[in-house]
Formats: structure tokens, sequence, C-alpha cells
């Protein structure tokens, strides 16, 4: 067992005033399954590069272990290449037998090496990636929200690896992930980092005690402090009241009154004392009160308004099927066509008040349905977030069966997809007419920071990005919210956050989303699709 040293490490972005750590130090065992929690921004993928020697910083990092990250980059060459083929650029020295041992744990076949890279599901890149982070020996890996995208049968085997495995730093905001899978904590929290023992759940429960130990204390300094300062403002008052009586006699006529002058005198000063001591007094519970509530999440209660609509049955499909063209890749010119069935004699029905969650193995069809839903009611809009991937398939999409959709609907959505966000808010904002200071109101309940507002949204973290989509879709008075992974990459007091707007006001949703215990808390009813 080695320890990671962190010694007074600060360390700033290029071109920004703010630092994401300042002064920083602790230690790490680096036989610890750690997990690492955060609001998003807080740089937590930013440690781990700091980790890796990717940036400047001040202070000083030492590690007597080699460090590995996933996911590795993957560039345009590699996804025409089969795995097996750059294996090495990914991880020198790495042995091609031990990579197939740890597919085999994952529940691959060593085939999946010999396919092109960007023909594998995310599920298949996701194992593969990991098969070869762990073949080596002796490292401390940094693993970066392994479950985005996943499905829950994949979620549950990638659970189940990492549970076997240790030396490890875990950033995920799956709360399922990090009960089973870690055994210490690392939080940034809002000024302070803590080092906790134990999983999630653990750390929270004592947070949650810790928090109200701190609210019960900043109350009562806050008591002592106000009846201190009564009393200080009484006995102020007193002694200039008394102090004034000195003045303003005639010592011939009133020779009596010198030595009471002499009394006066002395006990206006000890009252004054009095005064200077209770102001003392006041100062120290003023420090002891100081960053007591520095770490206390104060989540804003998010506000949402769903529109009603008189029909109760909002979406029937019967025997609906849905199928593309799409080209061999056999064939160099591109003229000749597979049919590729994505639904077949599917049903399904979406009553008013529900909020169903499509479940079901990547690729098979959840998203699909959500597009041919958008199609239907008109929601399919020209701006990037709600356009159909099925636009852009070289021959039209075949449909059987049937789909209605209640007319007049109203549908928010959210696209799984952020890669289209591009340019400041305001211009957001404006392409898509929604009120920009209520949507930076959202924002900062999300805990969006202001100085982001005029950030270019490229820049924004995966995180950041799926807020501002959140934030949008829960700005638009909608009768249906329809909502495509949307937690991915947000961080785990948003989805707090999340969960008692939806529970509070109880709109109409459609959902797909893998995150079980969100689930778990939200879903009125689970419809399992089958590829």
């Amino acid at each position: 067992m080695s320890k990671i040293n962190v010694s007074n490490v600060t360390f700033c972005y290029e071109g920004s005033y703010q630092n994401i750590f300042e002064n920083v130090s602790f230690h790490i065992d680096s036989d610890w399954k750690l997990g690492l929690i955060g609001r998003n921004g807080k740089g937590k993928t930013t440690f781990l590069n700091l980790l890796l020697g990717k940036y400047e910083y001040q202070g000083a990092i030492t590690a007597s272990v080699v460090f590995d990250y996933f996911p590795y980059p993957v560039t345009d060459r590699q996804k025409e290449m089969c795995c097996a083929d750059f294996l090495e650029e990914w991880k020198a020295g790495g042995e091609f037998w031990r990579i197939i041992c740890e597919l085999e744990k994952l529940g691959l076949e060593a085939e999946v090496l010999y396919r092109p890279f960007g023909t594998l599901s995310h599920g298949e890149q996701t194992k593969a990636m990991l098969a070869v982070l762990f073949s080596g020996e002796n490292d401390f890996l940094l693993i970066d929200e392994p479950t985005n995208h996943l499905d829950q049968m994949s979620r549950e085997i990638v659970k189940e690896y990492l549970c076997q495995k240790r030396s490890f730093i875990l950033i995920s905001h799956d709360r399922n992930l990090l009960d089973a899978c870690i055994d210490h904590v690392l939080v940034l929290n809002r000024h302070t980092i803590e080092i906790q023992n134990g999983n999630f759940s653990s750390w929270w429960l004592n947070k949650e005690r810790t928090d109200a130990f701190h609210q019960s204390e900043n109350e009562k300094h806050n008591k002592e402090i106000t009846k201190l300062k009564k009393a200080a403002d009484r006995a102020a008052n007193w002694a200039d009241r008394n102090e004034r009586t000195k003045i303003g006699f005639d010592p011939v006529k009133e020779h009596d009154r010198n030595a009471a002058r002499a009394y006066i005198g002395a006990k206006t000063k000890k009252m004054q004392s009095r005064v200077k001591q209770m102001g003392e007094r006041m100062q120290r519970e003023i420090a002891q009160k100081e960053g007591l509530l520095w770490d206390i999440e104060h989540p804003v209660d998010l506000k949402i308004m769903p529109l009603k609509h008189h029909k109760e049955r909002w979406i029937l499909a019967r025997n609906y099927g849905l199928s593309y063209s799409v080209p061999e890749k056999q064939v160099k010119d591109r003229t000749a066509f597979n049919r590729k069935i994505v639904l077949q004699e599917f049903n399904f029905e979406l009553n008013q008040g529900e909020r169903v969650f499509l479940q079901g193995e990547n690729g098979c069809g959840k998203s699909s349905l959500i597009k041919a839903i958008l199609s239907h009611s008109g929601g399919l809009q020209k701006d990037a977030d709600s356009r159909m991937d099925l636009e852009s398939l070289p021959d039209t999409v075949v449909e059987t069966g049937e789909i209605t959709i209640a007319s007049g609907m109203v549908i928010s959505y959210i696209n799984q997809d952020t890669s289209f966000l591009k340019g400041n808010l305001s211009e957001f904002c404006k392409e898509r007419e929604l009120d920009e200071s209520l949507l930076k109101a959202i924002l900062r309940q999300l805990d969006l920071e202001r100085v982001q507002f005029e950030k270019d949204m490229a820049d924004y973290s995966e995180g950041q990005k799926k807020k501002v989509l959140i934030a949008a879709s829960l700005l638009k008075r909608a009768h249906l919210y329809i909502w495509d992974e949307p937690l991915n990459y947000i961080d785990i007091f948003s989805r707090m956050q999340i969960e008692n707007l939806i529970l509070r006001y109880q709109p109409t949703m459609l959902v797909v989303e893998h995150d079980k215990y969100f689930q778990d808390k939200i879903a009125t009813r689970v419809v399992k699709m089958v590829p």
C-alpha cells in the first residue's frame, strides 16, 4: 500500500479568474476504492487530469503508482480499425491474454476485439475499454463516469465487475453504483474537501446529520449574538446616560456632588468594560459561527407548469412497426440497401398523469419510438435538439401499424445528445423564444454559476450542457414532457432536485433513463422493450 499525497495544490484554468482548487491538501491510499463526489463544475475531472499531469499547477502531487484513465480517447482512424490493432496505443505493454480474461469477466467474447470499434455498441465499447484498463498490474485507475449511455443490464454488469476490483477513483452520479463499488468517498464540497470511510449512502447519512448539527449550532450562535448585542446596547446606553450626569452642576453650590462624581465615573468605566467584554464575546461567537453553513447544500425547489388536456389517453400505438434502409458495407457505391427493423408489432399507450419509463437494452428502439412520437405530434422541429436522427438515413422510414397522438398536444423534449450546444445563452434563448432571465434563474437554481452565463456553451462540461436542456424543458409549458436520458452527467444533488420537482408537480412524462434509483422513485409504470 502506498499513498497519493496532494499538498497545497492551487489550480486555475488559463483565462479564468476563479480558482478550481486553492491550497488543497489531503492524501489517499492506493488500495482504496474511492468515489469522487461533487456538483457539476466543481473540478472532479479536472482533479483526475491533475493526477495525470495534464495541467500545470502550484503545489505538489506525489505518488509511487502509475495512473491510467477511462475513457480512452478514440480517433476517427481507430473507429474504422479493429480494437486488437490499436490496443497498444491505449495501454502500452498491455498483455493480450489479460485483456481477454477481463472481457470474460464482463460477459464479452474475444471476438469484439476483431470488429471495427465504431460498430460496437456503447456497452461493448465501455466494456472493451474497462478490460484494457484493468489488464495492467499495480496501476491506480481513474474512471470517469463509466455508465453513461449504458442500459440497466450493462450497468449491472459493470457494477458487478467493479465490485471485484480495487485501487481506483470512480467518478459517477449513479447512487446504486457508488453504494456497491466504493469503500471511501472524496467529496468536493462547496468550500472544503473531505474524505470519509464508507459508500455514498453512509456519507450522505453523515452529511445530513452534520448539516443538521451545523444548522442548530448556527441558530444557537445567532440567538447568542442577538442576546449579547441587546445586552451590550443596554449597557452602553446606561453608561452614556450615567456619564452625562457628571456634567452641568455648580461645584460651589453643589460641593457634595464631587464625591458622587468620582463614584459615577468609576461605575461608568466598569460598565464600559463590560460592554467591551460583551463585544469581544460577540466576535468569538461570530468566529465560531463562520463556516458552519459553507458546505450545506440549499437545493432550491424547482417549478414546472404542466398544461392540462381534455383527453385522458394521449398516445396509442397498436402493432406499430418502424424500419429503415441502411447501405450494405460491402457495396462501395452505396447503391444497395438492407432494411433494419427497429420496432415490430409494438403496443403502447400513455395516459394523462402517468410517468412511463421505457426500459430495455441499447438498440431496442427506445429513442426511435420517442422520435416517431415527436414526428406524429408535429413536435419535429428544425432546431438541432429535437431533430430526428432518422432524417439522415439514406432511405425513407417505413412505418406499419398505427400510432396516434392526441390533437393539440404540446411536448417539451430533452435530447440525449448535447453536441449541438454552441454559442452563448442569449443566442440559445433567442433561437428557441425562451425568456432569458427565467432560464438563467433556473440554471442558478441548478447551481450553474453566473460566471458561466457569458461563456460559449461548447466549453461547458457535459453536466452543465445537460442542465441547459433541462432548464429549457422546465421553462416550456407543455402537456407532455419527453426526456431521453436526461440525467447523463448530472450531479447527485441536482438529481435530487429534479426528483422532488417531479414528485411535487406530477407532470405527465415519457422517460428513457437508466438510473435505477431515479426510476424506482419517479416511475408510475415501466415498459420493457425488447430488440
